[in-house]
């Protein structure tokens, strides 16, 4: 997994958390830090977690070969 994938992962997380205080306690925590759902920041940070939404869509579709990190194989010399 390479570097923009795990920055990826890490705003779906963070997404998928302020989406779970939505649902479960009517909290919006990017709009309260921000200042609000129609702030710019806000606004922000929800275009970056979509982005990343979509980042990550496509590791559904690699083969689990290449999500496995390789070691290489040493040589002998």
């Amino acid at each position: 997994m390479g570097a923009w994938q795990r920055i990826a992962l890490l705003l779906t997380i963070i997404g998928a958390i302020n989406w779970g205080l939505i649902g479960f306690f009517q909290f919006d925590l990017v709009a309260a830090i921000f200042g609000g759902q129609d702030a710019v920041w806000s606004r922000i940070i929800y275009s970056l977690v979509g982005i990343a939404g979509l980042i990550n869509l496509a590791l559904l579709f690699k083969p689990a070969e290449e999500l496995e990190r390789t070691e290489p194989k040493p040589t002998r010399t």
